[in-house]
């Protein structure tokens, strides 16, 4: 698939806005927090990494986050509000190895691909934010 290519559950309109959501992001709209309010509200096309997923699946694992009864990771790839984009991984991860500033490697990775698309990213890390341009940030 190249950069203008689809996602795993559809194609991208090449005139749409298009927001890549960090994991926080997910999980702020999944629960309806205020915090995702600006999200709710976003007319673009909506898009989380395959990375989020895992890294939602770690948080559970870890007991950093709880969920509903019978939450399933898998189940964040099926909600209509958003997409699971599928770049070629080695692409956005050749794109990480300069990305020296985290040693957060879902952050890492997240933000390589937000970088490897052109899209903006919605997220609230502060360090995320000071390494985002202006034109590339969402912030919540």
């Amino acid at each position: 698939m190249d950069r203008e290519g689809s996602a795993i559950f559809g194609a991208q309109e090449a005139a749409t806005p298009v927001i890549l959501m960090d994991t926080s992001a997910l999980l702020w709209l999944l629960a309806g927090h205020p915090r995702s309010r600006p999200l709710a509200k976003w007319a673009g096309r909506l898009y989380a990494s395959p990375i989020s997923l895992l890294e939602v699946q770690f948080l559970i694992e870890a007991q950093r986050i709880r969920t509903k009864s019978g939450f399933q990771t898998a189940d964040l790839a099926n909600d209509p509000r958003w997409l699971i984009d599928d770049p070629p991984s080695l692409a956005w991860i050749e794109a990480a190895l300069n990305d020296s500033w985290t040693r957060d490697p879902f952050d890492r990775l997240i933000f390589a691909h937000s970088r490897y698309r052109g899209w903006r990213l919605a997220t609230a890390d502060a360090e995320m934010l000071n390494h985002l341009g202006p034109r590339h940030l969402f912030e919540l």
